[in-house]
């Protein structure tokens, strides 16, 4: 995964632009194979069908009734029910094969194949790859997921589910507040489409904490504990067309004031809607600067306020020679701030001298061929040295920084 973050007030955006790989082509299991006393592949391969049967029939009954234990029924049940409130197709469950963990004379743990897709908002199913654990021979399911493996939030545990129109958020742990996750989403929605018109909504995760954040993307411990939200692939893919989703982190996100809440929203909606994850031949502060130029259009905030940081690096060591390089998007950079509002002035500066159907056409073209010196040239008849004088000289005029 490669992440870019970006600080606003108390929060970190992060923009994941690819994870891991896989193939475009529909995965098929191989045969089961018996490869231990333990283990019975046959029997796990048929709990899984049955369990797959439950989830497209919505027999939350007939799924809780292939759980080991009281935990695991209720698991099994809420799974079904996620995926009706979803409304989840192309749901598969294939047993691949045994991980060599195995817990006394009949519990192993399979690693299982699944794929899945939400009705009306992603062009392809998403797939991964995840750890179940198996009791009485396989004959039922005592736990789903595990370290090392990301867990499909829609797996975890019962959600919340909120839709209107083009726009769903599936909310775990306290429910209060899904329709105000909502009311963002549908707001920056909003805001990407009148910057960039387009169709297709927006799909927000949000799991219960940041435990719960971390085993949906399957990422290291305290990795994204101090940022707000994700864009990311759901299923960690490179493959084109795998849905891409915002992920919430509440542990963060809910302590932001409602100005700086909307702005997280909308600077992870333009990624999720304008195809930034693809985009990883352009520069990041084409990349992030733009998401903050849509995010911060309509909001009524001060320089020293949406420029303080960087006017204070540039106060104390004097203007950039350059754009902001990829390298300077390192997320454990302690002026990671400062670097994001510059990006967000060279939009800004682009937008000032072309106007903002230019700055769009312009980051569409270098988001699709990568060619930033043909489209500056197409779109603002700048070279790169002119957009960096110019940015420079808005960097000078900052507030604290002239005179």
């Amino acid at each position: 995964m490669s992440p870019r973050l970006r600080p606003l007030a108390a929060a970190l955006l992060v923009v994941a632009l690819g994870a891991g790989a896989c193939s475009k082509d529909e995965y098929v299991a191989p045969p089961p194979a018996r490869t231990s006393d333990v283990a019975d592949p046959a029997a796990a391969a048929d709990t899984l069908a049955a369990l797959q049967d439950a989830i497209h029939d919505g027999d939350t009954s007939a799924a809780a009734g292939l759980g080991a234990d009281a935990r695991s029924r209720d698991l099994l049940g809420a799974v079904v029910a996620n995926a009706g409130a979803l409304g989840l197709t192309d749901v598969t469950l294939r047993y691949v094969t045994e991980t060599g963990r195995t817990r006394g004379s009949d519990a192993w743990d399979g690693q299982v194949a699944v794929t899945w897709r939400i009705d009306g908002h992603d062009a392809a199913s998403a797939r991964t790859e995840l750890p179940v654990s198996f009791a009485a021979h396989g004959a039922s399911i005592s736990a789903v997921g595990g370290p090392g493996a990301r867990l499909p939030l829609w797996l975890s545990g019962p959600l919340r589910v909120e839709r209107a129109g083009d726009v769903l958020v599936a909310v775990a742990g306290d429910p209060t507040r899904a329709p105000a996750y909502l009311t963002a989403a549908r707001r920056a929605v909003a805001q990407v489409r009148a910057v960039v018109p387009g169709r297709g909504g927006l799909v927000v995760e949000v799991p219960a904490d940041p435990e719960g954040l971390r085993a949906t993307l399957d990422t290291a411990p305290g990795q994204y504990s101090a940022i707000a939200a994700v864009t990311a692939p759901v299923d960690g893919s490179q493959a084109p067309g795998s849905p891409v989703h915002v992920f919430l982190n509440r542990s963060v996100y809910d302590g932001l004031d409602p100005v700086a809440a909307q702005v997280v929203m909308t600077h992870e909606a333009v990624h999720a809607l304008t195809g930034a994850i693809g985009a990883r031949q352009a520069p990041l502060w084409l990349v992030e600067g733009f998401a903050d130029y849509v995010a911060l259009r309509d909001v009524d905030l001060p320089l020293t306020k949406t420029a303080g940081q960087v006017a204070a690096q540039v106060r104390k060591d004097g203007v950039p020679e350059a754009l902001p390089p990829d390298s300077e998007f390192d997320p454990t950079a302690s002026h990671l701030g400062g670097v994001y509002e510059a990006a967000w002035l060279v939009c800004v500066t682009l937008a000032d001298h072309a106007g903002e159907p230019a700055l769009v056409e312009l980051y569409e073209q270098v988001r699709d061929s990568g060619d930033l010196a043909a489209a500056l040239r197409e779109h603002a008849g700048w070279t790169e040295p002119e957009l960096t004088a110019a940015w420079q000289e808005r960097l000078r005029s900052l507030p604290g920084v002239a005179g």
